[in-house]
């Protein structure tokens, strides 16, 4: 079986070489950079799998590396390593192009995890055998595979989790989604920083769906959510 290919840029060096040989250690490759200068060329030269970014760098921050990375290789995961939690910061980091965001400080257990969920999300969106070209919501069509959501002559761009979030819904439209089946399906498990993260996604959903009045995002206090017309 091929190894697992990760872009890791930490500058702290200490950290590094403890997930560096932890990474390495189950089974996966790892190329370590201490900023980001060059890791669009790393990215060209060593092909990886997957990049895990620390945004507090030296030079460029990790949102300025990922959304250089995210540009060239748009289906690229990157997953952001940072000890700032609050939204703001968790909205810069998937405006920069992030599929996942783990705080600091983080067991290697969750790390990997999180990395090889990345990776079977890819692989499945890339290996199905049928997949829905699209999928009508209200006045609004959604394009999972070409993660676009079209509304009019007008088409917005949706971020690797904005697609998964809505297409979950979309699929169970007019049913309840359960909040915990969504965190553990998208984020691998329910903790509360992951529960924030879920609020931040259902916000940008409801603001991208607002042109359409029949077309709601309902929350079902204690419960989860439901999409209805669809």
């Amino acid at each position: 079986m091929p190894e697992i290919k990760v872009l890791y840029v930490e500058d702290e060096p200490f950290l590094a070489k403890i997930v560096r040989e932890s990474l390495e250690s189950r089974g996966l490759e790892v190329r370590h950079l201490p900023d980001g200068r060059g890791a669009v060329q790393v990215c060209e030269q060593f092909a990886p799998d997957i990049c895990v970014l620390d945004v507090m760098l030296p030079f460029d921050d990790g949102f300025t590396v990922g959304k250089a990375i995210r540009t060239r290789f748009p289906q690229l995961p990157i997953i952001f390593l940072t000890a700032k939690d609050q939204t703001e910061d968790v909205l810069a980091g998937f405006a920069a192009g992030g599929n996942d965001y783990v705080r600091k400080p983080f067991s290697m257990e969750e790390l990997i995890a999180r990395i090889h969920n990345l990776l079977r999300l890819r692989a499945g969106e890339k290996n199905a055998a049928v997949a829905v070209e699209v999928l009508p919501l209200g006045r609004f069509r959604f394009f999972p595979l070409r993660q676009e959501l079209q509304f009019g002559d007008q088409t917005r761009r949706l971020s690797h989790r904005e697609t998964q979030l809505l297409d979950m819904l979309c699929q169970n439209a007019g049913q309840p989604v359960l909040r915990k089946d969504i965190l553990d399906a998208l984020w691998g498990n329910d903790s509360i920083f992951n529960s924030r993260n879920l609020d931040v996604y259902i916000t940008r959903l409801r603001e991208y769906l607002r042109d359409d009045e029949q077309v709601e995002i309902i929350t079902l206090k204690g419960v989860g959510y439901r999409l209805v017309g669809a």
